[in-house]
């Protein structure tokens, strides 16, 4: 294979996956699987977040953990405010941010566009020339990038079972569609 035509195959891949990942999370309900709500008093809790954590963005952990002490008295501490409070994950942005901004769309599409380079780039360097070899080749590497964030966010901070296979799924299936269409590309090349 040649440098340009991994090239043409991996934009047809990276296009087909960003429309697929557009439709899956806008038009399907799978954007949303595993995502609540908070219920009850929410302006009381926007009112707190707001007064508590301000204008700093980040990812904060709830309760707190002293991530400036030795860390074995920090998790002994934090293990014990467990017993007694709830804990989770926050991602937080003051007011004023927006959804789905252009930034947010381009980088999206960039970063589907590189997976599908370099999957079709991985791809080329097989002896493999099947129509279907090559959609599973691309569907494998799918499954392992699908892998390390989605299982290790399950695993260790306890995102929902339903949202980490909803999203596992959606990155597998995109990088299958992304090597059907890469693999109409290269379909003329033995």
């Amino acid at each position: 294979m040649t440098t340009g035509r991994i090239l043409v195959a991996g934009l047809a891949g990276g296009i087909a996956m960003f429309f697929w990942a557009s439709i899956a999370h806008m038009a399907l309900p799978l954007g949303r699987v595993g995502i609540s709500q908070i219920t009850g008093n929410e302006s009381a809790v926007l009112d707190s977040l707001r007064t508590t954590i301000g204008d700093r963005s980040g990812m904060y952990f709830f309760p707190g953990f002293d991530l400036n002490s030795n860390q074995a008295d920090a998790m002994k501490a934090y293990d014990a405010k467990l017993v007694s409070n709830p804990s989770g994950i926050l991602i937080y942005h003051p007011p004023g941010a927006k959804s789905l901004t252009p930034g947010q769309l381009v980088t999206e599409f960039l970063v589907e566009l590189l997976e599908a380079i370099l999957a079709i780039w991985l791809l080329s360097k097989t002896e493999i020339t099947s129509l279907a070899g090559r959609i599973g080749f691309v569907a494998t590497a799918g499954f392992l990038a699908s892998l390390p964030t989605n299982i290790s966010y399950w695993n260790w901070y306890g995102f929902p079972g339903s949202y980490t296979a909803t999203y596992m799924a959606v990155e597998i299936i995109g990088f299958a569609i992304a090597g059907t269409a890469a693999a109409f590309v290269l379909r003329r090349q033995s």
